[in-house]
């Protein structure tokens, strides 16, 4: 009578390497699960006049915008210097230079962006102008288009942010009373 061979376990080798290597693996996929970009937010806190000119042939305000900028993802940015492009009633009023800068991950930063604008071309819609006036009330929009690098673990990836305003202000006190912000976050494959 034949008895069945039981078969004897195979040892397995395991090493402290491969251990490594998978939970480094491991860790590096849900990074990369969780490092999904996000749009940055933007929010416009204050317009202050810093100067009134009036010449022979122009008359420029210089104004100063406070803006609260939100990095919500978990690398930070470095961003070119740019301009801002300021409209009312859809004419071209002035700009706001954007200084070349960084952002750590998921961090808020205040920025104050020096911004011109052209009075004579407001002059244009002078009729407009004093009916928001008298209303308290008068809409802008302003659209930026920001180039950079973002450096998730060793990739370096560049990034475009398109950035809409519509902002309702009172002409009188700068006050900002309503504002709507969309951003769209393009990212460049090498």
């Amino acid at each position: 009578m034949e008895f069945p061979q039981k078969s004897m376990p195979k040892k397995v080798n395991w090493s402290w390497t491969s251990a490594f290597i998978g939970a480094a693996s491991a860790v590096a996929a849900t990074a990369l699960i969780s490092a999904k970009p996000k749009d940055p937010t933007f929010h416009l806190i204050s317009i202050k006049l810093t100067s009134f000119k009036i010449n022979l042939s122009s008359i420029n305000a210089d104004l100063t915008l406070t803006v609260h900028v939100t990095n919500p993802n978990i690398t930070p940015i470095h961003y070119s210097s740019t301009t801002m492009s300021i409209f009312y009633d859809g004419s071209f009023l002035g700009s706001a230079q954007v200084k070349a800068g960084s952002q750590p991950p998921r961090s808020c930063r205040v920025l104050e962006l020096p911004a011109q604008l052209d009075g004579v071309e407001l002059a244009h819609h002078a009729g407009k102008f004093f009916a928001d006036v008298a209303r308290r009330e008068m809409a802008l929009d302003a659209k930026v288009e920001i180039s950079g690098t973002a450096k998730v673990l060793w990739w370096e990836n560049g990034f475009k942010v398109h950035v809409d305003c519509h902002v309702t202000v009172d002409p009188i006190f700068l006050d900002v009373i309503d504002q709507e912000n969309n951003s769209q976050l393009e990212i460049s494959v090498p």
